[in-house]
């Protein structure tokens, strides 16, 4: 049991090279060491200070990119509406403007139509005159190849002149 009891003398070394490595420790190691620690932990303070700014731009960025992209939205929205609408107005337009077109061929086919159809009457009175013109002639030719009728003719024209 002799070897689980230490010896006085023993116990005093080891405390004294306890001391002493302590001593030497703290003189060289602990300041090193703890300066060391204190850095790493200044270094994760930075750390996380710089993660949660990071966090809290991606947030910022977030945000704005959802508000960009509604701003886009609304301009896509506002752009369909305005081609819808220029679309409405053409469309309209272009009906208007068959519309006027088709009256004024309407109405100048009705004006040729009826120059025409002048033209025509004209054609047809002057065919009717020149035939009415050829029958009377050949009417009072054979009427007038005879002295007699041709008297005949004269007396009764003057009897409907009325003289003044």
């Amino acid at each position: 049991m002799e070897l689980l009891v230490p010896e006085i003398g023993l116990v005093i070394l080891q405390t004294i090279a306890f001391l002493l490595l302590m001593f030497l420790l703290a003189k060289f190691a602990w300041k090193p060491v703890l300066a060391a620690i204190k850095e790493r932990e200044l270094s994760i303070d930075e750390a996380l200070n710089k993660a949660e700014l990071a966090k809290q731009e991606m947030t910022r960025l977030t945000a704005q990119n959802e508000e960009l992209m509604k701003e886009a939205r609304n301009e896509r929205d506002l752009i369909l509406k305005e081609a819808k609408a220029l679309k409405d107005s053409i469309v309209h337009e272009a009906k208007t403007q068959a519309h006027t077109e088709g009256v004024k061929l309407i109405e100048k086919a009705k004006i040729e139509i009826e120059n025409q159809k002048k033209a025509a009457l004209a054609e047809l009175k002057n065919q009717v005159s020149t035939l009415s013109l050829d029958i009377a002639e050949r009417v009072l030719r054979g009427q007038l190849e005879d002295k007699s009728k041709q008297q005949d003719l004269v007396a009764n024209l003057l009897k409907d002149v009325e003289l003044n």
